[in-house]
Order: structure tokens, then sequence, then C-alpha cells
């Protein structure tokens, strides 16, 4: 249309800040797109559970640990009111008494160097590894900060008493080799 005012605009016809704000939000666009399909196209592993401890457990023959947590190790002791406590047996109870029998849901997130499946796990819509931040059976490990932070103000579980964290606990009491 030649007289018109309407022109056709295209890419170089943009001042160069308004290009590289265009270019960075395709971008940005193309990598969420690409976070949200990888989301969807891990298979979720889903069946009953077995507790390890306060955060690993064996869904069928996959062994997980739960990812954005670190939970007191099973045999780990705290002190609470100058006694000892079995804090990582209680731990580990509490991951039970969450799953309660019921079927696990796992999305897969990465490995760990023991070759676990580190995965977000949950039950009848409940977040496992914000449960035990919450109720103070782990600390956050790059995740669920804000739950722990609430966990410690209200004094809950191992907030409520002296112990070591369990990076630290493990490298203390390192595994034995199994016979």
């Amino acid at each position: 249309m030649r007289g018109s005012s309407y022109t056709k605009r295209n890419l170089g016809s943009f001042s160069p800040r308004t290009r590289n704000l265009v270019i960075w939000l395709l971008v940005v666009g193309a990598i969420a797109a690409v976070g949200w399909w990888r989301e969807q196209s891990t298979p979720a592993l889903s069946g009953q559970a077995r507790v390890i401890d306060g955060d690993s457990l064996w869904v069928g023959s996959t062994e997980i640990r739960i990812y954005g947590i670190d939970a007191v190790e099973l045999h780990q002791s705290c002190t609470r009111a100058g006694q000892p406590w079995s804090c990582g047996s209680e731990a580990a109870q509490a991951l039970r008494r969450a799953i309660n029998g019921r079927a696990v849901s796992c999305r897969s997130k990465d490995r760990d160097r023991y070759g676990r499946t580190v995965a977000t796990c949950s039950v009848g819509g409940l977040d496992l590894g914000a449960a035990m931040i919450k109720g103070g059976y782990a600390v956050a490990y790059g995740a669920y900060e804000a739950d722990e932070r609430e966990a410690r103000d209200a004094g809950r579980g191992i907030w409520s008493s002296q112990f070591e964290p369990p990076g630290v606990w493990r490298s203390r009491n390192p595994r034995r080799p199994s016979p």
C-alpha cells in the first residue's frame, strides 16, 4: 500500500535495546519451554514405598533421595534437655507416618554421587520434603529454606535440641563397608 502510514517492521528496524529485549524474551521463553517439557516428559515413579531413613526410600527397585532436604541420619542422636534422643530414628518414623502406607509419587530431578535417584516425592498431595522440613526432622538442602526457618522459629524436632548438622555427623561417622 503506497502512500500509507502503515509500514511492515521487521526485527532489524527496532532499536538495538528493543531488539535485545525481544531476543532475551525469546531465549527465556525457549528455556522455560524446554524445562517444562523435561518436567512433563520425566516419568513419575510411583508405588508403595519402603523408608530407609528420614530422606531416603525405595519405590519398587529404585532407591530415592528426597530432593532439597538433608535429614538427620538414622543412627544419629541429638540432645534435648541434657538427654540424648534418637532423632535419626524419629526422623525415619516421621517419614513413615507421612506416607502411612499410601502410594508415593516421585518425579526424578537428578542422580547423586551414590547413583540414587534424587526426586521430589509426594503422597496424597503432601510434599514429603516440605513435611520433613516443617516437622523439624531435616535441614534445607537447596530448597525449603522458608519452611526450615518456620520449623526453627517454632522449635520443632531437631530445632528443639542440640544436634550436629547431618553432613557434619556423616563426616565424623563414615559408613563402614558391608562385609
